[in-house]
């Protein structure tokens, strides 16, 4: 299709990426910038604790949500004992729970002041000086803390290719000799590899991401060296700096995991699914014991300190409350609409018009959620602060005012930066929504006269009802939950439940920090229900036995 008959949509697409694209070069175009003052202070004396401290921590955090990942979903896929059910869809649960909420509840239940270093003084007779207690405020907590809510990103997708792995290949391992755990880490293990890739990518990217956590704990990484630097330092070069160092450590992640796959692919075609084996005794209650730690850990244990503190702060649901709530309903609301909106004119503009320039653009609008909250933010910040100054100097000479910022520090600076980093959740919800749409239903509408504005009404929309609803649904509480880009980005005296817990538990004032944590808890819960309920429904399907669950690189 020539460039002078492509579809709206598909000219909307191109626009969308080109808006979603300006950040990102704003933060690459400042690399090239000199740095003076505070970056200078930044490179020679913190930059490598910077480094340093995000790459330990990235690589604790993968290790931890592949043990927790791989072992709850080998012992869910292979095996049968007490309460498989319940765990099989319960181990999802800690997805609920943001990294700097569950920060939050642990710091109040382990702290010097909390119950159960209270109860080792009252029981022991010890001072609190007599005794060491692994300090949950650091580098090694906030691994722990962070495992064990992202472990599920890696649990759900090996979970669905240990199901999908044949009997075939397994008996034929144990033919050969080898035992049930030696055909596990031999051959299962190995197919298994592109998910178990893809988990712990997913995971290794929050875990960049994440602000709240490491901020609270102290622990100084790039997201809190980006924050001190715009912030702290006044130094928007420095802070770009930073989020380019971030984001080239998200990128390079993401080649990684591309390179390692080479060309390989992992197909299963050999015959009927695997049959669980039946775990009966002491190891059916180890199997199940197994599976109850995460859950109890991540999310039970939590959530029941959280609920605890709630019912006892006396803060109640009162007008301050209120007001949070309605400020981060409305905004999630709108964002949530705006993202599903635009990531609707990329995929049907791809979807009518499959040109070089509309993939470019639909690969490019696919690429936010990987680049942290953060980093969006400053390259939000940058260029809205430059309109800003500079229609503020134009009105000055031109008509003698001098008028307050626009752009900075609005809601719509906001919605911009929700709107490049969440577009590309709701577009793989509406881009598999479209795949199940043949395309003889689009020729057969345009045979009869439609447009194709009249076919995405008409035809498309009922059919991606559900699609809209999930993605609307999924963004709603990623933005409810998101805490940097909302921290920097906000509007003077705005705040959101995220914003509002943040700076209440910097305070140390956990226990009022309770509720509007609790009700970010329940609001992420909601799509995790959804997505648990899909899993105990669905059994998986003989037919699908020859599919390819890794796509070459």
């Amino acid at each position: 299709m020539t460039a002078g008959r492509r579809p709206l949509a598909a000219w909307g697409a191109i626009l969308v990426a080109g808006l979603l694209a300006i950040p990102i070069a704003v933060i690459a175009a400042h690399v090239l910038l000199p740095g003076e003052g505070a970056w200078q202070h930044v490179a020679q004396t913190l930059l490598g604790t910077y480094v340093g401290n995000t790459l330990l921590l990235a690589l604790g955090t993968g290790t931890g949500v592949f043990l927790l990942g791989l072992g709850s979903a080998w012992l869910v896929a292979s095996y049968r004992f007490p309460l498989h059910k319940t765990w099989e869809w319960a181990l999802v649960l800690p997805l609920a729970f943001p990294g700097y909420v569950i920060a939050y509840a642990y710091t109040d239940f382990l702290q010097v002041s909390g119950p159960v270093q209270t109860w080792i003084r009252e029981a022991t007779g010890l001072a609190a000086r007599d005794y060491w207690f692994p300090p949950i405020r650091s580098l090694g907590g906030a691994v722990v803390l962070l495992s064990l809510v992202l472990y599920p990103y890696v649990y759900l997708l090996a979970r669905a290719t240990l199901i999908r792995q044949s009997a075939g290949m397994l008996d034929a391992a144990r033919s050969l000799g080898c035992t049930r755990a030696q055909a596990f880490r031999r051959v299962a293990l190995p197919m298994a590899r592109p998910a178990l890739a893809s988990g712990v990518a997913l995971a290794l990217m929050e875990t960049l991401a994440d602000f709240g956590t490491v901020s609270y704990f102290g622990v100084p990484v790039l997201t809190t060296g980006i924050y001190r630097a715009w912030f702290s330092l006044g130094d928007p070069v420095a802070a770009a700096k930073l989020s380019a160092a971030l984001l080239a450590g998200v990128l390079l992640l993401l080649l990684l995991e591309l390179r390692s796959r080479g060309k390989m692919r992992f197909t299963d075609d050999s015959g009927a699914e695997a049959e669980p084996v039946e775990l009966t005794g002491w190891r059916g209650l180890l199997a199940s014991a197994a599976c109850a730690v995460p859950v109890i850990l991540g999310f039970l244990l939590p959530a029941g300190i959280l609920l605890q503190r709630s019912l006892t702060s006396g803060t109640g649901l009162g007008p301050r409350y209120l007001e949070l709530l309605t400020n981060t309903l409305g905004l999630a609301f709108f964002a949530s609409a705006l993202v599903v909106g635009a990531a609707l004119i990329v995929a049907y503009g791809r979807r009518l018009d499959p040109a070089w320039a509309v993939r470019a653009a639909h690969r490019t609008a696919g690429l936010g959620y990987a680049v942290p909250g953060s980093v969006v933010a400053v390259g939000v910040l940058i260029p809205l602060a430059f309109v800003d100054h500079s229609v503020l100097m134009w009105l000055q000479e031109q008509l003698g005012q001098t008028p307050a910022l626009v752009l900075t520090g609005s809601v719509a600076g906001l919605l911009y930066a929700y709107l490049v980093r969440f577009l590309s959740v709701a577009l793989q919800t509406l881009d598999a929504g479209l795949a199940r749409i043949t395309p003889s239903m689009d020729a057969a509408a345009r045979s009869l006269g439609a447009t194709p504005g009249g076919v995405l009404k008409r035809v498309h929309a009922p059919i991606l009802r559900p699609a809209i609803f999930t993605a609307a649904l999924i963004v709603f509480v990623e933005i409810m939950k998101e805490l940097p880009a909302t921290v920097i980005l906000r509007p003077f005296n705005f705040e959101t439940l995220a914003v509002y817990t943040y700076h209440l538990a910097a305070d140390e004032r956990l226990t009022e920090a309770a509720t509007p944590a609790l009700t970010i808890v329940l609001a992420g819960l909601i799509p995790v229900v959804i997505l648990s309920r899909q899993i105990t429904r669905r059994t998986p399907s003989r037919r699908s036995l020859s599919r390819t669950v890794a796509v070459p690189a």
